[in-house]
């Protein structure tokens, strides 16, 4: 059944959901000064945050394919708009760190139950897979604006006025209660799918691995960018924070732009030569900003946006694999790619920024951007009959 309606309307609460998301990393710099906390100690707090927006999904992801009501969509939204905004207010660490835990929640509660209900409403073939690519497209746009929306309102009024955003959100909350159709009107009760087969269904997929491990690489690169880079603007640019917002709008933009343009590429290249080229490019584009950054900064902005383009040119196509290999398992399929990537990322964000204050933030991306040339060696295990 295709619902493009519904599938708007998911759409624009994941462009609202992913916004919220967004405020963070532009802002975290600022919020680390009023804090006195160090690089180190900020990127610690931005790992929790993405922890408990990302490596819980396959979880909730399982209690929405076990069920038709729409409980996570709803909450997913409000938690994000409630709680995200109220950072900026936070007078100590671990304040700072609940309201962070709670507004994820959000993102961990929205992501799988809405993906998996976007591939309900848009069905199958080449229809289903640009909708889908259009869905994440609108979140990474979300995710675009939301450091341009906290950069604006800490230069222009201040962050502590940042609450005020939440009232956008909880009004999209509601009124995609009363226009997201019941799924229990329109399918039948899905087969109850016990936890562990589940899991252990989809973890002893070898293709599903492999494909993991890809999402992995990728976020790796865009998590890094967008946690690392402001510090290196601030601290050491000194750029204000709308230079340091609009230019993770750019880089996210970018990214859902290389969402939305990915099937049309993908038809014309080929599945595999497309991923190749996502995770094999990102190596040269960060040796050039490194080499660009204090002598030609417009160069080395272009630079950034075309990794946030050719990064994310990956996403969709590796979602799509992902519930072509495993139907049945939708909602969870789209938190393990959409989420636990992220989460498992996160776990290592915290060193990753230790490591950054003692060698340099440049110097650790080009390590890091070492790992997905490497790892797309591994596209050629890839079975040729999904791709095809």
């Amino acid at each position: 059944m295709n619902n493009r309606k519904a599938i708007i309307w998911l759409s624009l609460g994941h462009f609202m959901n992913d916004s919220y998301t967004g405020f963070i990393n532009p802002i975290m710099p600022f919020i680390a000064a009023k804090l006195g906390i160090t690089m180190a100690m900020a990127t610690l707090v931005l790992s929790v945050s993405n922890i408990f927006s990302s490596l819980l999904q396959p979880i909730f992801g399982f209690f929405a394919d076990n069920m038709l009501k729409r409980l996570f969509i709803f909450w997913g939204l409000i938690l994000s708009s409630a709680f995200i905004p109220l950072t900026p207010l936070a007078p100590n660490v671990l304040l700072l760190i609940l309201y962070i835990i709670l507004g994820s929640l959000g993102s961990s509660f929205y992501h799988p139950q809405s993906t998996g209900f976007v591939n309900k409403f848009a069905g199958s073939g080449d229809s289903g897979a640009r909708l889908m690519g259009m869905f994440i497209s609108m979140g990474s746009l979300g995710y675009a604006l939301g450091p341009l929306i906290a950069a604006f309102v800490t230069q222009c009024f201040d962050m502590n006025k940042m609450p005020v955003t939440s009232i956008f959100g909880l009004t999209l909350a509601f009124s995609m209660f009363l226009f997201i159709p019941k799924l229990s009107d329109i399918y039948p009760k899905p087969e109850y799918k016990k936890f562990k087969e589940s899991f252990v269904t989809i973890l002893s997929n070898k293709t599903m691995n492999l494909l993991m491990i890809l999402s992995m690489m990728k976020v790796l690169i865009t998590t890094s960018c967008c946690t690392l880079l402001p510090f290196l603007w601030k601290n050491e640019m000194h750029y204000p924070p709308i230079y340091i917002g609009t230019a993770l709008f750019l880089f996210v933009l970018a990214g859902g732009i290389g969402s939305l343009t990915s099937r049309s590429i993908e038809v014309k290249w080929g599945t595999k030569n497309l991923l190749y080229f996502s995770m094999i490019i990102t190596l040269p584009m960060i040796v050039i900003f490194h080499l660009t950054y204090k002598s030609y900064p417009a160069i080395s902005l272009i630079t950034f946006i075309i990794i946030g383009y050719t990064t994310m040119l990956a996403q969709p196509v590796t979602m799509v694999l992902g519930q072509r290999i495993l139907p049945q398992f939708k909602s969870i399929v789209a938190g393990f790619m959409n989420g636990f990537a992220w989460g498992v990322i996160a776990i290592s964000l915290s060193l990753i920024g230790l490591c950054a204050e003692k060698f340099g933030i440049t110097n650790v991306l080009m390590f890091l951007s070492v790992f997905p040339a490497i790892t797309s060696y591994i596209i050629k295990y890839i079975p040729d009959e999904i791709t095809d």
